[in-house]
């Protein structure tokens, strides 16, 4: 019989068992990298960065207009009911109902266009402010609405604008307007009712233009001028 020593063979076990170890524990950066490389996930799974506060950041008039309303606007636009960019003469009626008036068109959707040009996701701030870049480009002067303020604010005194524009025309009577002095004539515009006098001067009359010439009144601030007007009547100015 031939006789075994297990502990020569026990030891050469270990050795074959450990030498992985003692391998991978001496292995060069660039071998542990290339393992990392393998043995990474196939998907990694990143924390997208929270939108600004409030939801999405409002476009810019000029974005507006260029993602969304120069496919009719822009020169050379095909579809004839659209105010081309930069024509005064075709703007002009359209200036003269005031932005208030533009936006609600502009987002309830008139002739070939459809509500909000098109664009349901767009907000009716985004909508005022691309009728602001394109109309003041046109001969408007309106002011470019800002987040979190109403369109229809009445924040000027009726008097501040009464005396910025009305009162140059009918304190002297230029072009035909009634002068305040005389009662007859406003008496008969009163009687109507401060609502249809309002209506009117929204479209313009004679030869007062709509809106008596400020485009950015609102209807509010309209009708406030008016009632103002209508009680300074007979104090000759």
């Amino acid at each position: 019989m031939f006789s075994m020593n297990p502990r020569p063979y026990a030891l050469g076990s270990m050795i074959v068992l450990f030498a992985p170890l003692a391998f991978a524990m001496g292995s060069s950066p660039k071998a542990d990298d290339d393992v990392a490389s393998r043995i990474q996930p196939v998907a990694k799974l990143e924390m997208a960065p929270l939108p600004p506060k409030g939801g999405v950041t409002s476009r810019t008039g000029e974005q507006m207009y260029k993602t969304i309303c120069f496919a009719c606007h822009a020169q050379g636009a095909a579809i004839p009911t659209s105010p081309k960019l930069g024509d005064k003469a075709a703007w002009a009626p359209r200036i003269g109902v005031g932005l208030d008036v533009l936006t609600k068109s502009a987002i309830a959707g008139k002739n070939a266009m459809p509500p909000k040009g098109g664009a349901a996701d767009a907000s009716e701030i985004e909508i005022a402010r691309a009728i602001v870049y394109m109309t003041n480009q046109s001969g408007a002067n309106f002011k470019e609405p800002v987040a979190g303020v109403k369109l229809a604010s009445n924040d000027r005194p009726p008097e501040e604008i009464a005396k910025s524009a009305c009162l140059k025309c009918h304190e002297t009577g230029e072009k035909g307007a009634p002068k305040l002095s005389d009662t007859a004539a406003w008496t008969q515009r009163s009687s109507k009712g401060l609502d249809a006098v309002t209506k009117t001067v929204i479209r313009g009359h004679g030869n007062m233009p709509a809106r008596g010439g400020l485009a950015d009144l609102t209807d509010v601030e309209l009708k406030a001028v008016i009632a103002y007007m209508l009680k300074r009547v007979g104090s000759g100015g």
